[in-house]
């Protein structure tokens, strides 16, 4: 757990971040891991400091903007894509939401463990690959140190739920903001509805920081760049689907609106992570492709950033007839070395598990097999298949008995019928479509 109130957790982060942003830090990195070791807080204190004077270096090849509204106006006006309609938005909707919850509880016992770390424990369960979600063993198997705190009611057997998670807290207060504001969201609003209808220790690294910074008074984007070196982990990627969902086939609206959201807790490929997200999920409203549905998503991500050159490798990985275990070497190699809850190699899972996946307990068991941030990418994976497939491709053995409703710490939504979600969610698209 990265603590958004301990120096000992921002300054070695802070450091971190900068080092894989191209600044140049010398071996502060190493000096703060030191001192955080130490609890040598006056060291920590002037790290810092020196940290925030750091520049980036001039041979940076990158070009990844800050600002959100140099962001927004970079966005291409892409024309929408034929949305589906009738009966298949409403299956496809309820399949994306379905989806989410599914594939989140089918990673969430071993999220933050590494992609070998996830092999031992499958095999030791019987289940490499995956099929469903994974038991619980008493005595963890040689090479598995531990499972996520979760485990004892998001394995197999010890839920009648869907267990609660942030990755499904935000889908739900997205649709709460949208049933409350509509189209003309605003990030402040945004953060009103933050502090009022979820609790501050179920936010997690950015949102933490952020939300911490709105109690000290502090507005976007102070918000996302104040004492925050989560500002381009995956939080705002897994706020990204109700955007999408709200804007079928309109990959580029669903983009725009992701920034208004990104914007209050994070910066570069954050910001860029939900805007890739949500174009993603509005274009699997418009394709049965996930291979369409993924280019459309990079089409709207700054086009000299980290994610975006990424994602081009993974569809050039794709093209020319990579297997799967080859993308996610490439993942481990090429992008090791970032946080195990970074945008830029977890996106890159996602992409892995749509486009070598064949069905849906494939597509979120391969995301999964590569480790890191496995509940998240497992939501976004089973979201964006049920959004390409539609509610019939979500296996039923899934669903009976556990995936009816959901719990929530969202202020009035805990044992929300996902059924209910979703027809809430399709209803505003249908306003939206008649404005």
């Amino acid at each position: 757990m990265h603590d958004v109130l301990d120096l000992c957790d921002l300054v070695p982060d802070e450091a971190e971040e900068r080092a894989h942003s191209g600044f140049e830090i010398g071996g502060m990195l190493d000096e703060a891991c030191a001192a955080a070791k130490a609890k040598d807080f006056p060291t920590l204190r002037e790290i810092k400091r020196r940290l925030e004077a750091s520049a980036r270096s001039p041979n940076w090849s990158y070009d990844e903007p800050d600002d959100a509204e140099v962001i927004l106006a970079n966005i291409p006006n892409l024309p929408p894509l034929t949305a589906k309609t009738g009966a298949d938005l409403a299956a496809a909707i309820h399949g994306a939401w379905l989806g989410r919850c599914v594939g989140n509880t089918m990673g969430k016992p071993v999220e933050g463990l590494r992609r070998d770390e996830v092999r031992i424990y499958l095999e030791a369960v019987g289940q490499w690959p995956q099929t469903g979600y994974l038991p619980l063993m008493n005595e963890l198997p040689a090479g598995v140190s531990h499972l996520h705190e979760s485990a004892p009611f998001s394995t197999a057997g010890n839920f009648t739920e869907a267990p609660r998670d942030d990755d499904i807290d935000w889908t739900i207060l997205a649709l709460a903001l949208a049933e409350g504001y509509g189209p003309v969201l605003t990030t402040a609003d945004i953060a009103r509805e933050w502090l009022d209808r979820l609790p501050f220790t179920q936010t997690f690294t950015a949102e933490r920081a952020a939300y911490r910074n709105l109690i000290y008074g502090l507005q976007p984007p102070q918000t996302a760049s104040i004492d925050n070196p989560y500002r381009e982990w995956i939080g705002a990627l897994i706020r990204a689907d109700m955007f999408g969902y709200l804007n079928p086939g309109n990959t580029a609206r669903a983009a725009r609106e992701a920034v208004v959201d990104a914007r209050l807790s994070h910066l570069g490929n954050g910001i860029y992570g939900e805007m890739w997200a949500a174009a993603l999920v509005a274009a699997a409203l418009a394709t049965e492709s996930a291979h369409t549905a993924l280019v459309r998503a990079l089409a709207v991500t700054p086009l000299r950033s980290r994610l975006a050159e990424s994602q081009r490798a993974l569809l050039d990985m794709h093209r020319s007839g990579a297997t799967a275990d080859a993308a996610l070497e490439w993942v481990d190699r090429a992008l090791g070395h970032y946080n195990w809850v970074h945008t830029i190699n977890n996106a890159a899972l996602i992409s892995i598990g749509l486009l070598w996946g064949s069905d849906f307990k494939s597509s979120v068991a391969l995301t999964i097999s590569g480790g890191r941030d496995t509940d998240s990418n497992g939501a976004t994976v089973g979201s964006v298949y049920g959004a390409l497939n539609g509610l019939q491709a979500i296996p039923a053995d899934l669903v009976v008995g556990t995936h009816v409703r959901v719990r929530s710490a969202v202020r009035g939504f805990d044992r929300a019928l996902i059924a209910e979600l979703a027809d809430r969610t399709l209803a505003l698209t249908h306003v939206r479509e008649r404005r």
